[in-house]
């Protein structure tokens, strides 16, 4: 035990002990409920701004991240395969051909980092097909927001109604209620979907005509 925490705090191997000991500290904040674990997701979309050179860089580098499933999960899950056989590679890699303390060993780290980072796209497919699975769950709930619906049952803040959304084949039924404060609608008014409640799987709506 202890020449492992010597090997993990040599000089080549103090990058990747680093990077394992900050997952695991996310971790245990995520389990302490202080994190949510959607937290440090990466953004592939450009921003649309700068000049051509610009964001043909961006886009080169946001093909390069979804190649590595980066967009389609949480940049710390990736992390967290990418930081586990990084550090084990490299305390087993160092140890093996005696570079912990030279500077043959930090050259090491570059073929390292890239089996490491072709193996976390691996261990991470898993995890792509689960938060993909995640987001067509709520689609179908996010996608009615902004649209216009007709109130059936009335509603107010603390009763809740109904109200119908127009679609090109049946309407869609919701169940709703107006925000704190809101105004009652009654039967037949024409009201607008501003937020979906998961928690509750209500819908928040406003008159149309107060908006």
């Amino acid at each position: 035990m202890v020449e492992l925490l010597q090997a993990s705090f040599a000089p080549a191997n103090v990058l990747a002990s680093g990077l394992l000991l900050f997952v695991l500290l996310y971790w245990v904040t995520v389990i302490l409920g202080l994190l949510d674990i959607s937290t440090f997701d990466v953004d592939l979309e450009p921003d649309g701004t700068g000049d051509v050179q610009g964001v043909s860089s961006v886009a080169w580098l946001n093909s390069a991240l979804a190649f590595f499933n980066l967009g389609r999960i949480p940049l710390m899950f990736f992390l967290t395969f990418f930081a586990l056989p990084f550090w084990v590679l490299s305390i087993a890699v160092h140890h093996a051909t005696g570079t912990q303390a030279g500077w043959l060993g930090f050259l090491l780290l570059v073929p390292l980092a890239i089996v490491c980072l072709l193996l976390s796209k691996v261990l991470t497919m898993p995890f792509v097909k689960l938060f993909a699975a995640m987001e067509q769950d709520e689609a179908p709930n996010t996608v009615l927001i902004g649209q216009m619906c007709t109130v059936l049952l009335p509603a107010n803040h603390t009763q809740i109604g109904q109200a119908a959304v127009k679609t090109k084949g049946a309407p869609v039924l919701l169940n709703v209620k107006t925000s704190q404060g809101g105004h009652l609608v009654q039967k037949g008014e024409t009201a607008l979907v501003i937020d979906y409640l998961p928690e509750t799987n209500l819908y928040l709506i406003e008159p149309y005509e107060t908006l």
